[in-house]
């Protein structure tokens, strides 16, 4: 089983059913490790020297959270600009993220059909959250899945599981 850092930003968690049910799969097993970025780094001051530190030590990378305003939680945003190095990217010089897998788990409580070109915000989720997207790419991450979900603070408790489900059994494949 692969080591497996999840990155977890969410401002708002107890009002998140969903979220909440998704992060419990975490927790229960030994191989996932939970970071939740709002629980860890209040005052947003990002350790960033031990948050380099710890993303050498994993597999694979969950990056969970809820749109907001149409794109990151203002933190994890803050956590990516202070984390990732540049100085990864320079010959001879250790990546964390090349050729790691990482997946990314979206919720939101719009309408997929909302996320279109035609639809009431004009964008995608992934147009949305292409910085995310875009920062990967350079750093040479194996993007291996983006799960949305949508409507997720309509879902009954039954639809939450079926999510995890999905989800999971993704992670072990």
């Amino acid at each position: 089983m692969k080591k497996t850092l999840v990155v977890f930003a969410h401002p708002y968690l107890e009002h998140s059913n969903s979220n909440v049910e998704l992060i419990n799969f975490y927790v229960r097993h030994q191989h996932y490790t939970l970071r939740d970025l709002y629980e860890e780094y209040p005052d947003f001051h990002i350790a960033a020297f031990r948050e380099r530190k710890r993303l050498a030590n994993y597999d694979r990378f969950v990056f969970q959270f809820p749109l907001i305003w149409f794109g990151m939680p203002p933190l994890l945003r803050l956590w990516i600009d202070e984390v990732f190095d540049r100085d990864w990217l320079q010959p001879g010089k250790h990546n964390p993220l090349e050729n790691k897998e990482v997946y990314i788990l979206i919720t939101t409580g719009g309408k997929e059909r909302s996320f279109s070109k035609t639809g009431t915000y004009q964008y995608t989720v992934d147009e949305l959250i292409s910085g995310l997207i875009v920062s990967l790419k350079v750093f040479k991450a194996d993007i291996k899945f983006i799960k949305i979900v949508y409507e997720a603070n309509k879902l009954s408790k039954k639809e939450i599981i079926l999510h995890k489900k999905e989800f999971t059994e993704l992670l072990n494949q």
